[in-house]
């Protein structure tokens, strides 16, 4: 079933008011899951108004997804697009928004640029709010500035390489890389909220998707990981050539469904 939508405007936002779509699926119930998405773009797309079939489909799980444009207050470029989206994450778990309740798990989750930062968000969460996030969900995040990877090679043929190049370059065009602006560099990783992470087999963000996988588990953090056979139209979320029908929508849905469940059976997810 289609997720209801709405228009909100989130006023007391420390950064400054913020307007956000809210995808509401239909099956969600007392104390429903809260997950503040961001969307992707290679850090140069601030459409608020565009479709996000990633808010969509974690929708459809029984959540209430906050697809908040954190890109217009912050011009996208670091550390505004962090203060901005950490702002609305701290509004959210305040509960001032009117959404959930008490027992409302927390979740941020972002696909391409749009997890960079909510990794980002997870990371600062456990240094300024610790315990107060409870799952992020990466979708083929860009995390590594440096495009070094053997499978960003693939990104020439989807049309995404000049495209990640001159994006990379405005989100850090504020100065300096920080850990929280390329979390892949972050040195200490340990103590974030778990994750749930996805990438396909055709993703040329394949390769640093899977390796700050690595780093997470490496480190203790629960980790749920899913690599998406070629040919679901995976680059197709943020933007990427990707021929025939995409049909990863439905896998996005029922692993978040599993995740959700197994946070809230065991917060500390190993």
């Amino acid at each position: 079933m289609v997720p209801e939508i709405k228009e909100m405007v989130l006023e007391k936002v420390a950064a400054g008011p913020v307007s956000a779509r809210v995808y509401m699926g239909a099956d969600f119930g007392k104390g429903p899951p809260i997950v503040l998405y961001l969307h992707g773009g290679a850090f140069l797309d601030s459409d608020p108004k565009a479709d996000r079939p990633i808010a969509s489909s974690l929708a459809k799980a029984g959540a209430i997804v906050v697809s908040a444009d954190y890109s217009t207050l912050s011009g996208n470029v670091f550390p505004k697009a962090l203060e901005v989206s950490f702002s609305i994450f701290s509004y959210l778990a305040l509960k001032k928004a009117g959404l959930g309740d008490r027992k409302s798990l927390l979740f941020v989750a972002g696909e391409e640029a749009g997890g960079n930062v909510a990794a980002g968000v997870a990371l600062k969460a456990r240094d300024q709010m610790p315990d107060v996030l409870d799952g992020q969900i990466l979708l083929s995040p860009l995390l590594d500035p440096f495009m070094g990877t053997s499978s960003i090679r693939k990104a020439d043929k989807i049309g995404m390489r000049q495209r990640w190049t001159e994006g990379w370059s405005h989100y850090l065009s504020g100065g300096g890389c920080h850990p929280y602006a390329a979390p892949c560099l972050c040195s200490r990783i340990s103590g974030v909220a778990p994750a749930l992470i996805f990438t396909a087999e055709d993703d040329p963000l394949h390769d640093e998707t899977i390796g700050y996988a690595a780093r997470l588990k490496k480190a203790g953090v629960g980790v749920r990981q899913h690599v998406l056979p070629a040919g679901t139209g995976w680059p197709s979320i943020y933007g990427g050539k990707s021929e025939g029908t995409s049909t990863w929508q439905d896998n996005v849905s029922r692993h978040f469904g599993d995740f959700l469940q197994d946070v809230s059976v065991q917060p500390q997810l190993h």
